[in-house]
């Protein structure tokens, strides 16, 4: 039996193991099919399905093929929501030029049982994970006083730039309803590769509709997140990614326009 000596020792030696475990684990690391950049400058294509995108994580956002809609990832399933409205499941094959997931295991929950705004819900987290220098996963299940969103149409070639696409991109209000909103904190210097900042998408209880978030009130609900310090980048090998300008002169200001 440890004495009082060595109980601190096996104290500290089970929360350093603990801590690696962590560190080790799926769950902590940030998977990610091309950039933000190439997104907005018109590579609407890519060859990661949502099959493999399963394999990476069990939670997640992005985008579809031509553009066509806004996927939303939670507990291993994948749902588009397009720009008429609906949602549905997505099919193992169906393919995305852009998506972000990861293996979600919240480190920290908070219940909210009355009103807070989207400012509110973010200031909670900032207040738990102060460095914007790390990753963050979020997750909001309740019930929403009000949900605008927005949804990106599919789009046809020869393809126009996101910032011209989303001139014509129809918006969503949602008032009184139950749902779940999924989200990352990207640090400011990944702008570009990522969306810096925010960026969350949502999706009624009954799977029905849904989008990428412009606003919200939260009615009540519970909130649950996680700092993620690992990034795993996988990049497109075609000649559209390999030709496409990827560092504009107002990229910081273009990707700002098209997430706001």
């Amino acid at each position: 039996m440890c004495n009082f000596v060595s109980d601190c020792s096996c104290e500290e030696q089970l929360k350093e193991t603990v801590l690696k475990l962590n560190d080790d684990s799926p769950e902590k690391v940030i998977y990610q099919t091309s950039l933000m950049s190439a997104l907005l400058s018109g590579v609407y294509d890519g060859s990661t399905t949502v099959s493999d995108l399963l394999n990476k994580g069990d939670f997640g956002l992005g985008t579809f093929n031509q553009l066509d809609g806004e996927l939303i990832a939670f507990d291993s399933k994948v749902y588009q929501l397009r720009s008429d409205g609906s949602a549905n499941p997505a099919k193992p094959e169906q393919q995305t030029p852009f998506a972000v997931m990861t293996f979600f295991k919240p480190e920290h929950h908070h219940r909210f049982s009355g009103t807070a705004t989207r400012e509110e819900v973010h200031r909670v987290i900032d207040s738990k994970i102060t460095s914007d220098n790390q990753f963050c996963a979020m997750r909001i299940s309740g019930r929403f006083q009000s949900v605008q969103t927005r949804t990106v149409p599919c789009q046809c070639r020869p393809y126009r730039s996101m910032p011209e696409v989303l001139g014509d991109q129809p918006t969503f209000a949602f008032k009184q309803t139950p749902g779940e909103l999924i989200g990352f904190r990207t640090p400011q210097y990944m702008q570009g590769i990522n969306v810096a900042g925010y960026h969350e998408h949502f999706i009624t209880d009954d799977r029905q509709g849904g989008g990428h978030i412009l606003d919200y009130v939260l009615e009540e609900g519970t909130l649950t997140f996680g700092a993620i310090s690992k990034l795993v980048i996988d990049l497109p090998r075609d000649t559209e990614f390999l030709q496409a300008e990827l560092n504009p002169h107002n990229l910081d200001e273009a990707i700002r326009a098209v997430e706001s």
